[in-house]
C-alpha cells in the first residue's frame, strides 16, 4: 500500500474554472472599490488561489479589467439599436437601451465596475472614452447632420453619466427608486432635446 501525496497547504491549485474564478472576483473588486482600489493579490485572495496564478493568466491589473468589464452588450449593438428607428424618437431608444444595459443584475454589476473605475483611472477613462466614441457617439453623430453634432451626443453623454451616478452609485432617492418607466418618460424628452432642438 502507497501512501498519497501529501497536500501542501496554501492557495488551491489551478483547476477547470480557475480563469472563470478569478474574472468572477475581478469584476466583485472593480465594482466594490474601483480600479485603484483593485489589486491583483486581493482578486487572487477572494478567488481562493495564490497571486502567482493570476499572473499566469493577466499580465497586469489593465489586462485583468479589460477582461473582467466584458460589457454586457455590445456597443455596436447598442449603436445599431439606438439607430434603428425614426430621429424623433432617438432620445426614447438611447435612456430605454442605457436603462435595459444597468437594470439587470449582471449588467449593473459590470457597469458599476466601468463607471468606477473610469473616475478613478486615467487609463481605463481613455480606453472607455476612445471605444464609445469609436462606437457608439460617432455613429450617433452622424444620423444628426448638424454642424455641432458631437457637441450635442456629449451632451446625451453628461445626462446618462449623471443617471448612472445619481441612481446606481450614489443610490440617491427619490431618482434610485423611481421606475424605469417613469424615468423613460421624463428622460427622454431632454436628450431628444440635446439632439434636435
Amino acid at each position: 500500500m502507497t501512501d498519497s501525496p501529501a497536500r501542501t497547504p496554501g492557495r488551491r491549485p489551478g483547476g477547470p474554472d480557475t480563469r472563470g474564478d478569478i474574472l468572477r472576483a475581478a469584476r466583485e473588486s472593480f465594482a466594490g472599490k474601483g480600479f485603484a482600489g483593485t489589486s491583483l493579490r486581493a482578486v487572487a485572495r477572494e478567488a481562493g488561489v495564490d497571486a502567482a496564478l493570476v499572473h499566469h493568466y493577466f499580465e497586469s491589473k489593465d489586462e485583468l479589467f479589460i477582461e473582467s468589464m466584458a460589457l454586457p452588450v455590445d456597443p455596436r449593438q447598442v449603436a445599431a439599436v439606438i439607430l434603428g428607428g425614426p430621429r424623433e424618437e432617438l432620445g426614447r431608444r438611447i435612456i430605454t437601451t442605457f436603462l435595459g444595459v444597468w437594470e439587470s443584475a449582471e449588467g449593473q454589476q459590470r457597469m458599476k465596475a466601468v463607471l468606477r473605475s473610469v473616475v478613478t483611472s486615467d487609463e481605463v477613462a481613455r480606453m472607455m472614452r476612445e471605444g464609445i466614441t469609436k462606437m457608439i457617439m460617432v455613429p450617433v453623430a452622424a444620423v444628426l447632420d448638424v454642424p455641432d453634432a458631437r457637441l450635442r451626443v456629449s451632451l446625451v453623454a453628461t445626462q446618462l453619466l449623471g443617471l448612472a451616478l445619481t441612481r446606481y452609485l450614489v443610490d440617491l432617492d427619490p431618482v434610485a427608486t423611481t421606475p424605469v418607466p417613469d424615468l423613460i418618460d421624463r428622460i427622454a424628452p431632454v436628450i431628444q432635446h440635446y439632439l434636435t432642438a
